[in-house]
């Protein structure tokens, strides 16, 4: 009975204590973090037009429900109205399904992302209209000088003064140009010094909700909170994001930080206890934790609220985006356990990697099989049917790398089969290596030669007209996200510290979306909606017939 009523009144404590806060020792405040939401409105995968409960606003219906406390805070960070076909409504005059969402579960703050700009200031002025939450973005100014929204806003939680500062990456004008044009995008961490000089003495807890990574992108100084905090480390909490990377807890210069996962996956719960300063609170104790949305059901009631919207979305994604004439893009699988696509050059894979070196502009390009029964056969292409070719929500990436390192990742990827031996009947692949990083070459001509070990299997390295790939020229090399943050630009994995390729853009194209919508946009707006089974036959495999 003594242990009930300790933990009653240590729940009570954590609780309730806004009312009584101005006579008490200490008050707890509870902040819950989202962002990179990505259009994942509900547990739905528009893009294979299938069920994902992995994570959704209306699983985090559930999960915000559980956690939140009436003296809770509730942030977004960002990345919230593009991707999983949730573009589509914007234009519309309707309210975005994403801002519904968020509206339904009572932000307190929303902050830009980078994606919220791919569709221009129109669009994103309408979003902002739209969102019942407080809006910040600290350095972004429209065409008239006035800043887009806030940079911050002081808000009361249970009698503690919290200041929330919103920035953005300063890479927009980079990655969006063209719509930002007569816009100014200014230095987060000048504006952030002035917030925080301007709010000094006035608030208790300084909480940061940046759409910005860890480190910093291109080389642009403050374009990562690792530089905002090492300048500025007043700040008590920081909700990176951007990177959909998880981080549940870290410190960076004293701060707290975290980041979540991407889609809705996970949301940080954040705890900060604080002590009476006497006319004030000071921040005595932090904690934070990662929690997984996808074990929560979708909340009832905003599946019923959107359920318009996705219905709306599951047939667009059935919607007829071109045609395949002429076969299939894959020929019948011939070799037992490894996929035709695997073995031979196909049209399948050289689809994916034209697209990715027209939007890149890259001189050569590298893609995987991302599933063994990929393919498009004859007839009408759907739009959901891109993922049958391109299984995974990649984005592109392009580098700059020489041909030393090219022959190295090619080796490496060629770790993928088992060295031929005298009396095989086919070739095989090593159990070891994970078939989604093999990957096939367009932009260049090679062999692979799997009675060689691996290391130097892959013979007469060239260029389409035949002249040998040197080690020391440069070129650049479009990759999917997941080999290039992963693999190629970790050093010792493939290349080594002294000896890496370069990071020249991320997300290229982010405005269209991933690689799936790419092809997708390739399909339609680049070969007219018809596509036959086109290949270059660039490259083959020699040591067994």
């Amino acid at each position: 009975m003594k242990k009930r009523f300790a933990f009653i009144m240590a729940w009570l404590m954590f609780c309730i204590p806004a009312p009584d806060s101005a006579g008490a020792e200490t008050v707890q405040l509870r902040i819950i973090a989202t962002s990179d939401l990505h259009g994942k409105f509900v547990p739905w995968d528009y893009a294979l037009n299938e069920e994902s409960l992995s994570g959704s606003a209306a699983q985090l219906a559930g999960a915000i429900a559980a956690y939140r406390t009436p003296n809770t805070l509730l942030v977004d960070a960002g990345d919230t109205i593009q991707d999983n076909s949730a573009e589509i409504f914007l234009g519309s005059g309707d309210t975005h399904p994403m801002v519904r969402a968020l509206n339904y579960l009572g932000y307190d703050v929303w902050v830009t992302g980078n994606h919220e700009y791919n569709f221009g200031i129109p669009a994103l002025k309408k979003t902002i209209a739209d969102m019942e939450a407080k809006t910040l973005v600290g350095n972004v100014y429209g065409e008239d000088g006035q800043p887009i929204a806030d940079g911050y806003t002081i808000l009361d939680a249970g009698g503690v003064r919290v200041a929330v500062i919103g920035m953005v990456t300063p890479n927009i004008i980079r990655w969006d140009a063209a719509n930002l044009a007569g816009c100014t995008v200014t230095d987060p961490l000048e504006e952030t010094r002035k917030i925080i000089d301007a709010v000094r003495g006035q608030v208790d807890v300084l909480l940061g909700v940046y759409h910005m990574g860890i480190e910093n992108e291109y080389g642009v100084p403050n374009s990562g909170v690792t530089d905002i905090l090492n300048a500025c480390p007043e700040f008590d909490v920081m909700v990176s994001s951007h990177e959909h990377t998880l981080i549940p807890s870290m410190e960076l210069s004293g701060v707290l930080v975290v980041q979540n996962r991407y889609m809705a996956q996970t949301m940080a719960v954040i705890d900060l206890t604080l002590e009476n300063a006497g006319g004030g609170w000071k921040v005595r104790d932090r904690t934070a934790e990662s929690v997984d949305v996808g074990r929560y059901a979708p909340d009832p009631g905003m599946m019923e609220m959107l359920s318009g919207y996705d219905a709306f979305a599951r047939a667009d994604a059935e919607r007829v985006i071109g045609t395949l004439e002429g076969g299939a893009l894959v020929p019948e699988n011939r070799v037992g356990e490894i996929p035709t696509a695997r073995v031979r050059d196909t049209a399948l894979i050289d689809l994916i990697n034209r697209a990715q070196m027209h939007y890149s502009g890259a001189r050569v390009s590298a893609a995987p099989l991302t599933a063994a029964g990929a393919n498009l056969y004859p007839g009408a292409v759907r739009k959901r049917d891109i993922a049958l070719m391109y299984k995974y929500p990649n984005t592109l990436y392009l580098l700059r790398m020489n041909g030393k390192q090219l022959k190295r990742f090619m080796e490496w990827s060629a770790r993928y089969f088992n060295t031929l031996r005298s009396g095989d009947a086919a070739v095989s692949a090593d159990p070891s290596f994970a078939d989604y990083n093999y990957f096939m070459f367009e932009g260049v001509r090679y062999l692979v030669d799997l009675k060689r070990e691996p290391g130097s299997r892959i013979r007469d390295l060239t260029w389409p007209d035949g002249t040998p790939v040197k080690d020391t020229e440069e070129f650049t090399l479009a990759v999917n996200n997941y080999c290039a943050a992963s693999q190629l630009l970790v050093p010792g994995i493939i290349c080594e510290a002294d000896d890496m390729p370069v990071l020249l853009e991320k997300d290229v194209r982010g405005d269209i979306g991933g690689i799936r919508e790419l092809i997708r946009d390739y399909i339609v707006n680049v070969k007219g909606g018809v596509i036959t089974p086109e290949c270059s036959e660039n490259w083959r495999i020699v040591g067994i017939e």
